[in-house]
């Protein structure tokens, strides 16, 4: 599809896969088409409220628990219309679309094997499996460290060979914050950097008490 000239440049959003101490991309895995729509519940972390206590009814414990759902589409359709340049279209349809999203929330053969051989050799504590730090990057401003928590695939059309070629992929997010990443780590310094963004925002603006028709209001 040739864009009209001279139109914006949009950006993609997708997910940036980071080592554990936040140092190096291991690797990036861009949207086919950026979602549609992003659904977004934060909630509150108050202290406990006890009898007699006033003072915890104005306390919050930390930053609010923040889960995020989008839905993405993956289409091959305009990659098998050009066959002599796709060939692994022709040959897979978006099953290489789908295994990278997959691979994000699967531990790498490698890792399983290695921990197998540990626990065979007795091993008394085998440490859970290594995962990546998954950064959600939906434009410069909003790169969110995230753990994905649901993941559903719904495959809608198949070439000959039984190979998908269109299906719309359901994620459901849990955002990582300061009670999640060890402070100084960088997906903790990535936190701190929106925190900080939304802070100032919402300052902005100076306090309006006539639009809350509350004039002469202390």
């Amino acid at each position: 599809m040739t864009s009209f000239p001279g139109s914006p440049r949009t950006l993609k959003g997708g997910f940036v896969l980071m080592d554990a101490d936040g140092k190096a991309v291991l690797r990036t895995v861009a949207f086919q088409y950026n979602p549609d729509g992003l659904s977004r519940t934060l909630t509150p972390r108050g202290a406990k409220i006890d009898a007699g206590d006033r003072l915890e009814g104005l306390r919050l414990v930390g930053p609010p628990i923040e889960t995020i759902k989008i839905e993405i589409e993956i289409d091959a359709t305009d990659r098998l219309e050009k066959p002599g340049s796709n060939a692994d279209a022709v040959a897979n349809g978006i099953a290489a679309d789908l295994a990278e999203l997959e691979a994000i929330i699967s531990p790498s053969p490698d890792d399983i094997a290695a921990a197998d051989g540990l626990a065979r050799s007795g091993t008394l504590e085998v440490l859970p499996l290594p995962s990546p730090l998954v950064l959600l990057a939906l434009g410069r401003n909003r790169l969110v460290p995230v753990r994905i928590t649901e993941f559903s695939i719904v495959e809608e059309a198949f070439d000959t060979q039984l190979n998908p070629i269109r299906a719309r992929v359901s994620l459901g997010m849990r955002a990582l914050s300061i009670d999640d990443l060890a402070f100084g780590s960088k997906g903790a310094e990535l936190f701190m950097v929106a925190a900080r963004r939304r802070d100032k925002m919402a300052k902005r603006r100076p306090p309006n008490m006539q639009a809350l028709g509350l004039t002469g209001v202390p």
